[in-house]
């Protein structure tokens, strides 16, 4: 199907290819100086005192808790509405998910719930920066810290966001961001484990690492490990682009106010908003259909793809996804925020350099889907 308007793409200049290149003319393709340099650069822009970098952010989130010691038949608290990999990490370790619902409008994990469901088999608590929104975080950390439990901080969409002048990937004992292609900046695949903790950073480093101790030799290993390494490649475009990701951050804060200045007379759909005392660093534009469209979700999302608007349902429940629901028994309505709000979304063309006219031909096609509707 040939698409008018695509609804990610990376935002790669010729200093970037250039850092690629320049690696490339080197014997250094992994294991080089350009992964030290990277993780020293994303930690002190977060403000954090150690980065680990692996190859995707689902390798972090796993090794975040196989740091911690998570393991079979504990539990660790997370939300039903998120990407898959925050729950895939958790059953990796051969823990249980417990899901909580989230908050209507923040769509992250409704921390006023989170308590009710610690149990003396709670190990972590995994919140996550749910399209880059942060709101929220500041009060998970706060429980994990009441109850003696670590929090995992699962940012991998939340790049850039602050929550009253900190930024995200601070809440937390440990914190994990990602740099997919459709991220606020790209390694291509990759990831980012943060953490204060010197000893937690040094199981990081080994874990990713075929279980290598520090200061040991290539062929000596001190635990269980895995080859989650980020290249050097990887990581020479992660430098390149972290210098500009707060050019990165005001250009999808653009691409938004135009989505909503076009969207401010459409009483058919729900409007994503920054929340107050927070800076959003926005990772996709989601709106939600009201009654009786949301009904139609489906047969509109079907009809902008053949309108050549590409689209997407963010986020189906995690808890619904065929093989979570077989595993535990979870059905529709188990969780009735977020599985109602899922069958209402749709995330419209959104990155960092949409245009105007791109943003006016999205809108003018839902609105004639919604009339059709």
């Amino acid at each position: 199907m040939n698409m008018k308007v695509h609804l990610s793409r990376p935002d790669i200049n010729d200093n970037d290819i250039k850092a690629v290149v320049d690696v490339l003319k080197t014997p250094n393709l992994s294991l080089g100086p350009k992964i030290p340099e990277f993780e020293g650069k994303l930690a002190k822009y977060i403000g954090r005192k150690y980065g680990i970098a692996v190859n995707s952010g689902t390798s972090g989130l796993y090794l975040c808790l196989k740091a911690l010691g998570v393991g079979a038949g504990d539990e660790v608290i997370t939300t039903p509405f998120t990407f898959i990999a925050t729950t895939n990490a958790i059953m990796m370790v051969d823990a249980i998910p417990v899901f909580v619902d989230i908050d209507p409008v923040t769509l992250n994990i409704d921390a006023k719930k989170i308590e009710a469901k610690i149990t003396s088999k709670t190990k972590a608590i995994m919140p996550v920066v749910v399209f880059g929104n942060p709101a929220g975080m500041d009060a998970v950390w706060e429980i994990g810290k009441k109850h003696n439990l670590p929090v995992v901080e699962d940012s991998c969409e939340g790049l850039g966001a602050e929550i009253k002048g900190k930024k995200v990937g601070n809440f937390s004992t440990m914190s994990n961001f990602a740099f997919y292609p459709n991220k606020q900046m790209t390694t291509g695949e990759g990831g980012m484990i943060l953490t204060d903790d010197e000893n937690l950073a040094d199981i990081c480093y080994s874990l990713r690492n075929q279980g290598r101790g520090k200061g040991g030799g290539w062929l000596a290993h001190e635990r269980l490990g895995y080859n989650f390494r980020m290249s050097d490649i990887n990581a020479a475009l992660g430098v390149s682009q972290l210098d500009r990701i707060e050019e990165f951050v005001a250009k999808r804060e653009k691409v938004a106010r135009i989505y909503q200045e076009l969207l401010k007379d459409e009483s058919r759909v729900i409007v994503p908003q920054a929340p107050a005392d927070c800076r959003m660093s926005w990772f996709v534009f989601v709106l939600r259909l009201k009654e009786p469209y949301a009904a139609k979700r489906n047969d509109i999302l079907s009809a902008m793809l053949a309108e050549g608007i590409q689209v997407s349902n963010y986020f189906p429940p995690v808890t619904l996804q065929p093989f979570i629901a077989q595993k535990y028994g979870f059905k529709d309505g188990d969780f009735p925020i977020t599985d109602g709000i899922c069958k209402s979304t749709i995330a419209v063309p959104f990155h960092n350099n949409l245009t105007k006219d791109e943003a006016v031909l999205v809108v003018k096609a839902l609105k004639k889907c919604l009339d059709n509707a």
